[in-house]
């Protein structure tokens, strides 16, 4: 897409019903874990060109749209919604009326329920717009038609040559549009299926634009349940080389009067020994990281026998470790621990430890997990000589090419 010197407005036509798909109206559902508004409103915020948004709403699902809005609504282009009308020739002229105001050069049309536009396609109809005054996204028609009266009998075929399958976004000069939609409304045309329609009947000259294969519009429980599992397949692919790693490291107490567990200091009656601060929480999720990128084990990489680390803090080592899998191109999903002690408890320092592990990774903390148990009095770790802990890291590393 060229800059050009045009005020470019969005219109989302998102105030239907939706009850061929059943439930609660389709553009509030979600496909993928989004719902499918928030999906379609990202193409157009992906695009700078764009400059103001509007969703054209049935206001009994106001909840429902600010719901789906979460995390878009701070995208300052996005403005209040419209009320819709019965009809969607009624939405989108309530739509023009609230941008007359600001009086936008273009004006974008998109059904809230093709949620798979891609931005590269809204580029290309912008990119028409200037030579022409509407202009559409549309795909060729392949499939042979055929006309079948009420009992569903073929009647004829119609040929296919010349015909193209209209899709949404529809653009437009907003001027003429407006003025299209006035006039249709004063003269009680509410029977257009689409906008470039309403410009068709007033006399405005209309381009088809090549649009991009997967633009589909979902109306049915069917389409609804496709688009979920088009979406699940394509995050499933997006994860990349999953891998799992373990670790396991083990100190023993010395003189002292607290532990470090998880980056956290928590008085005691001895402390671990070791070469840097023994805190062998997070050695063993080091271990684990290193293990899944197959570059060796903490010693390797921070040997004792190199005095840099005596006494150091192991946020060191699991920093860089987590360092080598960004190099990598990859993130690191879920971190797990597990230490095993029979003195001190972890329970009231659990949380501080997830927090202090998560901002060291740079990961939600919900992705950090640390649990604690005994040994139930046996072996070293029973008699109370040391402490274990027990660590898997799951990362996702891009896919060799």
């Amino acid at each position: 897409m060229q800059p050009q010197d045009h005020s470019i407005a969005v219109i989302v036509v998102a105030a239907g019903s939706g009850t061929r798909a059943g439930g609660l109206p389709k553009q509030y559902r979600s496909i993928g874990r989004r719902p499918i508004l928030a999906r379609s409103l990202g193409a157009f915020m992906a695009l700078p060109a764009i400059g103001r948004i509007v969703c054209v709403i049935d206001p009994a699902f106001e909840a429902e749209y600010r719901m789906a809005i979460d995390g878009l609504a701070t995208d300052p282009r996005l403005t209040e919604p419209v009320a819709g009308g019965a009809t969607r020739q009624a939405s989108v002229l309530a739509g023009l009326e609230a941008l007359a105001p600001f009086a936008p050069d273009l004006v974008l049309i998109h059904d809230a329920a093709r949620p798979f536009v891609a931005p590269v396609a809204i580029a290309r109809l912008i990119d028409r717009l200037p030579a022409v005054p509407a202009a559409l996204l549309a795909h060729p028609v392949v499939d042979t038609l055929k006309h079948a009266d009420a009992d569903g009998r073929v009647i004829g075929t119609r040929a296919r040559d010349g015909l193209w399958a209209a899709e949404t976004p529809q653009g437009f000069r907003f001027a003429a549009l407006l003025d299209a939609h006035r006039r249709a409304a004063a003269e009680g045309r509410t029977d257009f299926t689409d906008d470039a329609a309403v410009a068709e009947w007033a006399g405005l000259p209309v381009a088809v634009v090549a649009g991009e294969p997967g633009n589909l519009k979902i109306t049915s429980l069917a389409d609804l349940e496709a688009a979920d599992r088009r979406l699940r397949m394509e995050e499933f692919l997006a994860l990349g080389d999953v891998r799992v790693g373990t670790g396991y490291d083990v100190h023993r107490f010395t003189q002292g009067d607290a532990v470090v567990l998880g980056n956290v200091r928590i008085p005691h009656e001895a402390k671990l020994e070791g070469h840097s601060d023994a805190d062998v929480a997070l050695h063993a999720l080091t271990d684990a990281i290193l293990g899944v990128l197959g570059e060796g084990d903490i010693g390797t990489h921070f040997p004792p026998s190199d005095m840099r680390w005596r006494g150091a803090d192991s946020a060191v080592f699991l920093a860089e470790a987590a360092r080598r899998v960004a190099a990598r191109g990859g993130v690191i999903a879920h971190a797990d621990i597990s230490i095993i002690a029979e003195a001190p408890k972890i329970g009231p320092h659990r949380e501080a430890m997830r927090a202090r592990i998560a901002a060291i990774l740079g990961i939600a903390i919900d992705r950090v997990g640390v649990k604690a148990t005994t040994n139930e009095k046996l072996g070293f770790v029973g008699r109370r000589e040391g402490i274990a802990a027990i660590a898997t890291a799951t990362v996702r590393l891009p896919f060799p090419t």
